[in-house]
C-alpha cells in the first residue's frame, strides 16, 4: 500500500508531490497509473525547474520501498523515472538525472537479481539518450565497478547467472557510450577503470565454444543471440570499447588483456589469446596497430624469464597481430620488433645450451623437454620475422634484410652483430642458422627490378661470407637467399634438383634481356659470385642438397644476368672446377669429386642449350654419352643413387670423359663469341673471407732466398738502365717499415682484385710477367751453382771484387702482381 497522509495535509503538498502520488496505484499489481503519469509528464516539461525536486521525491520514495521489500512499487517507480527521461531534454534534467542515478544505484547495491536487472536497464535507456550539454561534474566510478562485479556473478542458479552476466554487460556497455559521448569521455579510460571493464568482457569471452568462428572482422548478431550468449554479448562489447579507443588511451584498454591472460594461464595453450588479438587487430584503427605490437613486444620482454611455451604463446600471438598490420600502418615499431625478437632468438638460444651443459651424462627428461621447447620458441621467432618482413613493401624489405644480416654473427668479426661471445662456437652456429632461416623467409618473394637493388654491396658481402664457412647448412641457406634474390622470373621450381636435361625447352623458363643495370653489376661483383661458387663446391662436406643448390645458382646468373661476357666466364668456371677436381689438391674425398664432375656436366649442358650453340651442345653431347657408356659416377643421375659405385682414382681417364676448352673454344668461336679468355683459367680472387671462415689464404707469399757469394770468373753481363748493385739488394731487403708497406700493398692488390674490370687486371698481370721475366733473365746468365745445403737457397757467383763479402740474405716480392 502506497503511503497514505490526511485530506488536510495531502492539500498543503506541493503540487509535484501530489502528481508523484498519484501515478502509484493502490494495489502495484495495477501498474502505473497512466492517466497521472501522463499529467507528470506534462507538468514536469511545463516547469522543468520542478524536474530536480521530481526526481529526488521520487528517489526517496524508491528508496523506502526497497528497503520495505516493496519491489511492484519499485518496478512503478522506475517506470515513471524512464519515461520522465524520455520526454525531458532540457538543460534542468541535469539535477533529475543525478536522482535517477542514485536509484539505479540503490538498484544495482541491492541483493535482488530482479533489481538490479531492473536498474541495469534504466541505465541503459538512460545511456542512449543524448544530453544537449556535457557533464563536468558526473563521474561512474560506481557503475563501472559494480556491472564488472555483475559480469563474475557466481550464482547458484544458471539461468539467474546468466541473466546478471548479461545485465553486467550490457550496463558497460551503457557506461561506454555514455562516456565517449560525452566531452569528459577519458575519463572511462583511465586505468583504474579498465583494468575492471577489459578482464570482466574476457571473463565471459572464455565461454565461447567455437573460437575459430570470431576471428574475424566485427559481425552483427541478431538481437536474440545477444540476450542469451553472454559471450556473443562481451565480445561485440569488447569491440565496441576497442573500436572507440583513440591514440591517448589505446594503450589502457590493451593492457589489461596481457593481465588476464597471465592471470588465467592462458598462453599455454593460446588459443583464446590468439582469438583475443585478432578481435582486437580487427576492431582498432588501422593507423593505431603499431600500439598493439609495441605492448605485446614489451610484454614479451616482461617474460622473457618465463617457461619456454608462454614465451612461445605470446611470439605467436605477436605473429597473429602482425599478420593483420603488415599491409597497414606499422609506425615506428618495425625494427623495435626485429631488433626485440633477434635479442630473443639469442636468449633462447642461450637458455637451450644452458639447459644442455647444466644436463650430466645422462639426461633427464626434463632437460630434453627444455631444450625441445626452446625450439618451439627459436621457430616461432622465425617465422614472425619472416612473416612480417615478407609482408612488408619492398622499400622496408631491404632495409629489413640489411638488418637481419646485420646482426649475423661473423667469426672473426663482432661489428653490428648479436652478442654471442658467451655461447661458444655451437651457440654461434645456431645463432646463424637461425638468423639466415628467417632470412630467406624475409627474401621470400622479393622481386626488385634490378639485381643490384636486390643485392646491394652492403648486403652482398657479409651474405656470401657464411658460404665459406665449414658447414654445409649454412652454406645451403645462403644459396637459397640468393635464390629469392635472383630468380625474377621464378623459374627455380622448374630447376630444382640436379640432372641431365634432355630439352631445355620443354621447361618453358621465363627470362628477359639483361638490362645494362644488371651487365654493370655483373662487371662488379660477378667475380663474387664465381669465387664462392667455385669454393663451395670445393668443400668436402658437401651432400647432394648441395650441389643441387649449387647447380640452381649457377643456372638462375645463366636465365638472370648472363651476357656474352658472363657465358664465357661462367665456362671458365666449369672448366677450372674440372681440372681442380682432376689434379685434387685439396683432396676431397672421391664422391665430392664425382659430384663436383655430375654438377659441371649438368650445368654445361644447360648452358649449351641456353646459348643454342649447336657445335657446342654436340661436344657437350658427346661427352655426356661417352660417361653413360664408360663413367656413369660422372653424371648426377648416377651419383647421387644410394648404391653408386665409386672409383679408385681418376688420373688413368680419357680425355673424352672430360669437357676440353680448345673443343669448346672453336665450338663457341665459330658463332661469334670471343673466345680469347678461355684460354685464361679462372683463379677465384683474393679476399679477406678466407680469415673470417677459418681458411687456409689461397696464395702464399713467394719468398726467394739468394745466397750470393764471391767469384771471379764471369765478366757483367748486365746491360740495363737500373744495375744491380750491393747497395741496390740491401735497400731492397731492408726491413725497416716492410711489414707496414706489406700491409698496405696487399690492402691495394685486394681492392684491386675486387673492383677493376678483368681486362684490366689481366693486362697488368702480364705486364708484370714481362718484367719479372726479364729479370730473372739476366740473373740467370750468371754463373749458377746448385745449392750447398737442403734449405733450398740458390747461389749465384758473381766476377767483381766488391761481392767477395756479401752475406746470405732472404729476398721477398710480395708484390708480384
Amino acid at each position: 500500500m502506497p503511503d497514505r497522509v490526511c485530506c488536510c495535509c495531502a492539500a498543503l503538498r506541493p503540487r509535484y508531490k501530489r502528481l508523484v502520488d498519484n501515478i502509484f496505484p493502490e494495489d502495484p499489481k495495477d501498474g502505473l497509473v497512466k492517466a497521472d503519469m501522463e499529467k507528470l509528464t506534462f507538468y514536469a516539461v511545463s516547469a522543468p525547474e520542478k524536474l530536480d525536486r521530481i526526481g529526488a521525491y521520487l528517489a526517496e520514495r524508491l528508496s523506502r520501498d526497497v528497503v520495505r521489500h516493496r519491489y511492484g512499487y519499485v518496478l512503478i517507480a522506475m517506470e515513471a523515472l524512464d519515461q520522465l527521461l524520455m520526454a525531458c531534454h532540457s538543460q534542468s534534467i541535469k539535477p533529475f538525472v543525478e536522482s535517477f542515478l542514485q536509484m539505479v544505484a540503490k538498484l544495482l547495491e541491492s541483493g535482488e537479481p530482479k533489481l538490479q536487472v531492473l536498474g541495469t536497464n534504466s541505465f541503459v535507456k538512460f545511456a542512449n539518450i543524448e544530453e544537449d550539454t556535457p557533464s563536468y561534474h558526473r563521474r561512474y566510478d560506481f557503475f563501472v565497478s559494480r556491472f564488472s562485479a555483475m559480469c563474475h556473478s557466481c550464482h547458484s542458479d544458471p539461468e539467474t547467472r546468466t541473466e546478471i552476466r548479461i545485465a553486467g554487460i550490457r550496463g558497460i556497455q551503457g557506461v561506454v557510450r555514455k562516456t565517449v559521448n560525452d566531452e569528459l569521455r577519458a575519463t572511462i579510460w583511465e586505468p583504474q577503470h579498465m583494468d575492471k571493464i577489459v578482464p570482466s568482457l574476457l571473463f565471459n569471452m572464455q565461454k565461447i565454444e567455437d573460437i575459430d568462428s570470431r576471428i574475424g572482422p566485427p559481425s552483427s548478431p541478431t538481437g536474440g543471440e545477444k540476450e542469451e550468449n553472454p559471450a556473443v554479448l562481451a565480445e561485440n562489447c569488447f569491440r565496441e570499447l576497442l573500436g572507440r579507443a583513440t591514440y591517448g588511451n589505446m594503450n589502457n584498454a590493451v593492457r589489461p588483456v596481457f593481465a588476464h591472460l597471465d592471470h588465467h594461464k592462458l598462453w599455454d595453450p593460446n588459443e583464446f589469446a590468439v582469438s583475443c588479438f585478432k578481435i582486437i587487430m580487427y576492431s582498432i584503427q588501422a593507423q593505431y596497430s603499431h600500439h598493439v605490437i609495441q605492448e605485446t613486444l614489451g610484454h614479451l620482454d616482461a617474460r622473457k624469464r618465463d617457461s619456454p611455451r608462454v614465451r612461445a604463446g605470446i611470439i605467436q600471438v605477436l605473429l597473429e597481430a602482425v599478420a593483420i598490420a603488415a599491409k597497414g600502418s606499422i609506425g615506428p615499431t618495425v625494427l623495435e620488433v626485429f631488433n626485440t625478437l633477434l635479442k630473443h632468438l639469442r636468449l633462447s638460444v642461450d637458455f637451450e645450451l644452458g639447459e644442455r651443459r647444466s644436463s650430466t651424462g645422462s639426461a633427464s627428461f626434463s632437460t630434453s623437454s627444455k631444450e625441445s621447447d626452446e625450439r618451439i620458441v627459436q621457430n616461432a621467432i622465425i617465422q614472425t620475422i619472416g612473416f612480417f618482413g615478407s609482408n612488408l613493401p619492398d622499400y622496408q624489405r631491404s632495409e629489413i634484410m640489411m638488418f637481419v644480416m646485420g646482426k649475423v654473427p661473423v667469426l672473426g668479426t663482432s661489428s653490428h652483430s648479436l652478442d654471442t661471445s658467451h655461447l661458444g662456437d655451437l651457440g654461434t652456429r645456431r645463432i646463424q642458422i637461425m638468423l639466415l632461416r628467417s632470412l630467406l623467409m624475409v627474401t621470400s618473394g622479393y622481386n626488385a627490378k634490378t639485381i643490384a637493388a636486390a643485392l646491394p654491396a652492403p648486403f652482398l658481402d657479409p651474405l656470401l661470407s657464411p658460404s665459406l664457412m665449414e658447414d654445409s647448412e649454412l652454406r645451403q641457406l645462403v644459396l637459397e637467399i640468393l635464390h629469392n634474390l635472383i630468380d625474377r622470373h621464378d623459374n627455380r621450381a622448374k630447376l630444382r634438383g640436379i640432372r641431365i636435361i634432355p630439352d631445355v625447352s620443354d621447361l618453358k623458363i621465363k627470362r628477359d634481356k639483361i638490362s645494362r643495370q644488371d651487365v654493370s653489376f655483373m662487371k662488379k661483383h660477378g667475380q663474387q659470385l664465381y669465387r664462392h661458387i667455385y669454393l663451395g663446391c670445393k668443400e668436402d662436406d658437401n651432400v647432394q642438397k648441395n650441389f643441387e643448390l649449387l647447380f640452381t645458382s649457377l643456372a638462375l646468373i645463366t636465365i638472370e644476368l648472363a651476357n656474352e661476357e658472363v657465358v664465357i666466364d661462367l665456362i671458365r668456371l666449369a672448366i677450372a672446377l674440372q681440372d681442380t677436381i682432376i689434379i685434387n689438391e685439396d683432396n676431397l674425398p672421391m664422391f665430392n669429386r664425382c659430384g663436383v664432375m655430375a654438377l659441371v656436366a649438368a650445368y654445361l649442358n644447360f648452358l649449351s642449350q641456353m646459348i643454342a650453340v649447336p657445335a657446342f651442345c654436340q661436344h657437350v653431347s658427346k661427352v655426356i654419352e661417352t660417361r653413360t657408356v664408360e663413367a656413369s659416377y660422372f653424371l648426377p643421375e648416377n651419383i647421387f643413387k644410394d648404391k653408386c659405385i665409386l672409383p679408385k682414382s681418376l688420373e688413368k681417364h680419357e680425355k673424352n670423359l672430360f669437357f676440353l676448352t680448345n673443343k669448346i673454344a672453336e665450338s663457341l668461336g665459330g658463332s661469334g663469341y670471343s673466345v680469347e679468355r678461355l684460354s685464361v683459367p679462372y683463379v677465384p680472387q683474393v679476399t679477406d673471407e678466407d680469415r673470417l671462415s677459418r681458411r687456409k689464404s689461397i696464395v702464399d707469399t713467394v719468398s726467394i732466398q739468394v745466397d750470393i757469394l764471391p767469384g771471379n770468373n764471369t765478366e757483367d753481363k748486365i746491360n740495363n738502365t737500373e744495375e744491380i748493385t750491393f747497395e741496390a739488394l740491401k735497400k731492397a731487403i731492408d726491413n725497416t717499415g716492410l711489414e707496414e708497406q706489406e700491409k698496405e700493398k696487399r690492402r691495394l692488390v685486394i681492392e684491386k682484385f675486387q673492383k677493376a674490370p678483368f681486362e684490366e687486371i689481366a693486362a697488368q698481370c702480364e705486364t708484370k710477367a714481362n718484367f719479372l721475366h726479364d729479370r730473372l733473365a739476366q740473373i740467370l746468365e750468371l754463373t749458377i751453382r746448385p745449392p750447398p745445403s737442403p734449405s733450398g737457397t740458390m747461389t749465384i757467383t758473381a766476377g767483381h771484387a766488391h761481392y767477395q763479402s756479401v752475406p746470405v740474405y732472404e729476398m721477398k716480392f710480395p708484390d708480384l702482381f
